[in-house]
């Protein structure tokens, strides 16, 4: 299992995408990274080479915040 990291973010930039009920969340600009699943629709990214948490993406938000 990876170890995650998460420096001070820098910016948090989000984006929702409302037909696919997906939030997707990046510390500082978004960059390519390899993806962790923590299971219920959350997903972490991750730079490989140094564990850095580079964002989040968040599968079915509606269930999880209880609106749709």
């Amino acid at each position: 299992m990876a170890t995650l990291k998460m420096e001070k973010p820098r910016k948090v930039i989000w984006d929702y995408d409302r037909e696919a009920d997906t939030l997707y969340i990046s510390f500082g600009k978004p960059r390519s990274a390899l993806t962790l699943d923590l299971g219920e629709g959350m997903l972490a990214r991750y730079r490989e080479e140094d564990g850095e948490l580079v964002g989040f993406t968040i599968i079915g938000v509606s269930r999880i915040v209880g609106a749709r």
